[in-house]
């Protein structure tokens, strides 16, 4: 199976964007959670034999482990290092701090409150992310504009002010059918829990499958509105957009 022509020349453009990242916000990162989108992402950066392997080449892999993914995650992790032989940096939270959130809040304490979900959300994703950024100067996400109502206005390139650097969203314009099409034409390993109906995946107690008709976030953080369905990691709304690729 190939690509259609029309999602090829999307595939070239982001490669473009990623190799321009890469050049000109030297040195850049790729964060995944390794889901659909990141798949494709991580496919474009390291999946391709062109002009452009040398400068994505540069672009650094890394990965927040949260201590409580599901087991799939890592199984696709494992297998994603073994098809692209790239080393993907693990970031973990600080052990004094998840213990001291368990202590005084207990081990599920997210599912009570908005506060303590994203006090937990900060721990074990936020303050990792700050870590595997420091130093970068460009932060590529695989993020599209059509996952979530706190989404639509994604840009592709905008500067990130809370981390002071690029932040680069090469699907931002994708959709959920652009994002198969190019996982099974390219036969890239995905997470199995996509088979079993789950569209987005973080941590496994604040992931479940949805049903038909949902929204594809709809999984993540079920209990809360939809409006607030952020982990923090990308909750800025107010990012300085810049000029789209051409």
């Amino acid at each position: 199976m190939s690509l259609s022509p029309d999602l090829a020349a999307k595939a070239a453009l982001a490669r473009r964007l990623l190799a321009r990242s890469a050049a000109d916000h030297a040195p850049a990162v790729f964060t995944t959670s390794f889901g659909a989108e990141d798949m494709v992402v991580l496919d474009l950066i390291a999946g391709h034999d062109d002009e452009n392997n040398a400068v994505l080449g540069t672009i650094g892999l890394a990965t927040l482990d949260t201590g409580r993914l599901p087991d799939q995650t890592y199984q696709v992790w494992q297998r994603a290092v073994q098809r692209y032989r790239r080393k993907i940096e693990s970031y973990f939270p600080e052990a004094p701090a998840v213990e001291q959130f368990v202590r005084v809040h207990g081990i599920n304490a997210f599912y009570d409150s908005l506060a303590e979900r994203k006090t937990c959300c900060h721990i074990r994703k936020v303050e990792p992310l700050a870590r595997a950024l420091a130093g970068r100067g460009a932060w590529i996400t695989g993020m599209r504009r059509a996952q979530s109502t706190t989404r639509s206005d994604l840009a592709v390139e905008a500067w990130d002010d809370e981390h002071r650097l690029t932040k680069i969203s090469p699907l931002a314009d994708w959709s959920e059918e652009d994002t198969w099409n190019y996982l099974r034409a390219r036969d890239v390993p995905v997470n199995a829990l996509h088979a079993m109906g789950y569209p987005s995946i973080g941590c496994a107690p604040c992931t479940r499958a949805i049903t038909a008709g949902e929204d594809v976030r709809a999984g993540r953080w079920w209990w809360e509105s939809a409006d607030a369905k952020e982990c923090g990691l990308h909750a800025k709304a107010d990012d300085n957009v810049l000029a789209q690729p051409a």
